[in-house]
Order: C-alpha cells, then sequence, then structure tokens
C-alpha cells in the first residue's frame, strides 16, 4: 500500500473500505493480486450492469483495437459512431416512440449533467433549477448545486445557487400532498421563486439512499412540467441501461422526459462514455457551443452497441433482471425481518436495492462485514444508513444467493456490535 499512501491524493475513498489491491475480474467477481475471489454486488457503482471483462463485448474490442481502427476523434464522423447511433435508435428509441437527438457530452455522468443544464437554461431563456432532496448529481459545479449532500456541496468552496430544492417522494412521511410546496410557490408571485427552467430527478435516488419514487409521483411530476412549462430532466446515470429492468428506469411511470442523462451502463464494458438526450425541439446548441476532448472515445461505442446487440432486441434480459430483483428483494426481506428490533427495511426497485437500519452505524459495519467474508458492497444514504446492492444484471441466481448469504452472515455479526451481549 506505501506507493498509493505515497503517492495517491487522501480524496481517494472506495480503498479505504476494501484495502486490498486488485488485479483481475470475471463475470460477478473481482480477485486481488493474491488471488482471493470477491463476489461483486457493487459493479462499478453501476457501470457493469452487463458483468466485469464480458467475453462478447471484449471479443467486438479486442478486434477494433488490433485492427488499427480510430479511437480519439472528438466529435468527427466515425464508423464506431455511426454504427452505436444507428443501433441505439434501432435498438431503444424506436421501440419506446422516443424522438430524441443524442449528444456525445463527455466521458462522465456528470458531463451529460452539466451538458442537461445548461441546454434547459438556454432553452428557456430561465436560470432556476429545481432538484430534490437527498438528490445526487455529479461532483462538478453545476451538477454539484443540483446534488442534497452537505458534505459533497461543501467541497465546492464556492456558493452553489440557482437551484430550488423541493421534497422528493415521501420525503414528509406523507405528511403534506405531494408538489403542494412546489405548486404554492410556482402559483405565488411573492414567493421568491423564479420560474425554474428544469427539474432534475432521479427515479431511484443511488447515492440518497435507495429512494424510489413511485410511478404516481413520477407522473404527478410529469404532468405539473407540462402544466407549468418547465423542461423535465431524468438522470438515469446509474439507474438506467436496465438496472431496474426495464431499459430506462422512468418507463415504468410511463412518462417522456425532456432530457435524460446517461453515461456509466452505456459502454456496457466500463469505458468511460455519456449520453445527453433530449426532444429533437430543443436542439437549440450552436456548433461548438459545448464541446470536450473525449466526447468521442471510440472503443466504449464499440462495446456499447455491441450491448445493445447482445442484451435488448428481446424482452428476454429485462425479464430475467425484474425476476433476479424480486429474488434479491425475498431474501432483503428476510434479513429485514430477522433485525427488526434496529428499524431494519428494504428499499429499492430490479437489480437496485438496498438494506436500511434506524442505527446509522449498521449499514458500514455490514458492508465491512461482507468485504471480511468476500462480497464487494458499498453504502448509501446521507449517513450512510443504507447497505446497497448493485450485482451485475448478469449475476446467476447462484452468484446472487452466495452473495446475499455472506451478507446475512454479514448482517448479524454487525448487528452483534450493535447489540452487545
Amino acid at each position: 500500500m506505501e506507493t498509493f499512501e505515497r503517492l495517491e491524493s487522501e480524496v481517494r475513498g472506495y480503498c479505504r473500505n476494501w484495502p486490498v489491491v486488485f488485479d483481475r475480474a470475471v463475470g460477478s467477481h473481482v480477485y486481488d493480486e493474491s488471488g482471493r475471489p470477491y463476489l461483486d454486488f457493487f459493479a462499478g457503482a453501476g457501470s457493469l450492469n452487463y458483468g466485469h471483462n464480458n467475453p462478447e463485448l471484449k471479443t467486438e474490442l479486442v478486434r477494433y483495437l488490433t485492427d488499427d481502427r480510430i479511437v480519439h476523434s472528438l466529435d468527427a464522423y466515425s464508423v464506431a459512431k455511426r454504427d452505436f447511433l444507428a443501433t441505439f435508435e434501432e435498438i431503444v428509441l424506436k421501440p419506446r416512440g422516443l424522438d430524441y437527438k443524442v449528444q456525445f457530452p463527455g466521458p462522465a455522468g456528470n458531463n451529460a449533467v452539466e451538458a442537461a443544464l445548461k441546454l434547459a437554461r438556454k432553452y428557456t431563456g430561465r436560470e432556476t433549477i429545481v432538484n430534490f432532496t437527498n438528490g445526487f448529481h455529479g461532483m462538478t459545479l453545476g451538477a454539484l448545486a443540483v446534488t442534497g449532500n452537505s458534505m459533497k456541496r461543501g467541497g465546492a468552496g464556492v456558493p452553489l445557487g440557482h437551484v430550488a430544492t423541493m421534497p422528493f417522494d415521501n420525503y414528509m412521511d406523507g405528511r403534506t400532498p405531494d408538489f403542494l410546496w412546489l405548486r404554492s410557490l410556482l402559483e405565488d408571485s411573492g414567493s421568491g421563486l423564479d420560474k425554474p427552467a428544469a427539474v432534475i430527478v432521479e427515479t431511484i435516488q443511488g447515492e440518497g439512499g435507495i429512494n424510489v419514487a413511485s410511478a404516481q409521483w413520477l407522473r404527478e411530476l410529469s404532468e405539473l412540467c407540462r402544466e407549468y412549462g418547465i423542461l423535465m430532466i431524468v438522470d438515469d446515470i446509474q439507474m438506467g441501461c436496465g438496472r431496474t429492468g426495464d431499459f430506462f428506469s422512468f418507463e415504468e411511470a410511463g412518462i417522456v422526459p425532456d432530457i435524460v442523462t446517461l453515461s456509466k451502463s452505456i459502454s456496457g464494458y466500463g469505458l468511460p462514455m455519456a449520453l445527453t438526450l433530449f426532444k429533437r425541439e430543443l436542439d437549440v446548441w450552436e456548433p461548438g457551443e459545448h464541446n470536450g476532448t473525449f466526447r468521442g472515445f471510440n472503443p466504449a461505442m464499440v462495446t456499447g452497441a455491441e450491448a445493445l446487440r447482445r442484451f435488448w432486441t428481446d424482452d428476454a434480459f429485462s425479464a430475467a433482471t425484474k425476476a433476479k430483483g424480486d429474488l434479491v428483494a425475498a431474501r432483503l426481506d428476510e434479513m429485514a425481518a430477522e433485525h427488526v428490533d434496529l428499524g431494519a427495511h428494504v428499499r429499492g426497485r430490479g437489480m437496485a436495492r438496498g438494506l436500511a437500519f434506524a442505527d446509522t452505524s449498521v449499514a458500514k459495519r455490514v458492508a465491512a462485514e461482507s468485504f471480511e467474508r468476500g462480497l464487494l458492497l458499498e453504502t448509501s444514504g446521507p449517513e450512510d444508513e443504507v447497505a446497497k446492492l448493485l450485482p451485475p444484471l448478469t449475476a446467476t441466481e447462484e452468484e446472487l444467493t452466495a452473495g446475499l448469504d455472506i451478507m446475512a452472515d454479514a448482517a448479524r455479526a454487525a448487528v452483534k456490535v450493535a447489540q452487545p451481549a
């Protein structure tokens, strides 16, 4: 570890919870340099929905690289980009009746969010963005402004303005009607709220604690946006590309957002890639008005197109993901029942799940005990009160069962610390 501690910034995070040096990865397993295997229920924070080094995607990637095909192209035209765009249109957009333009804003999710916010402001001529409690949208200044976490916001070093934060679904435990506060502010000329350019929302708040917005809440938000002429941005960076079962996490609600951000698993292989999708009439960009050096990472487009062809040409993968999500939920329900005295309860949808505890120290111990037993998972929520599971969607039922067995043992060990004899 000496090399890392001597040279790498103190900002490093995940390595503090997993103090080993990883070397290889295949499917749902990663291996440290000693060869010890770990079941991966983290999946690159949702960047590896199809597992590590998926063999079909790897074959296409290796062939592309060994043939000396273009890797870096900024936003120049390339064969790989054309293939990705055509495949994305035929397999994702057309079957869902979505007429979106596609922007390659840069290599990461925060690039997609920054482009979405800038475009919404340019199109409407307005500045304010409505965000939601416990939302997370990235660490660059614009994305951070619409993020709720106070620790992350505190690192900005400058005021984070031009936003208005509203309660996420069930934030008030049902004590007030949905959108009562937002509607009141919009309708009162003395409220001090400038008419927003857009709202930005996650259908499931991953970093915020696996908080799920109901389909009805999302439909009502969509209707509110239409009623007041506000653009709706859905941040599908972590929950998109099949994490909830459907390709887009908002499909269940039957809504069509004005703007959608994608990243993480859109490349299919863990390669950097991000997209900002928007309705055709919103494309008011001037050429070069929003650019960046790494908008055209062609290897990611190669694996991304192949992932769509391999997994999304019919409903089989989606159905299998939903079934696996039900399996995970059932086992987590058993764990929650075992520790109901600690306020344990289950959150999530599809293959994004969490086991939350009223005692905010327990989830961190569950994650630590899981790691000691060979399972990688992280925590989420404002107090890290949720043990969060994002297994590869390609994990087998046997792998899921093995990982959940480990987690159940880890939870028992963690609870013993919380309730000493």
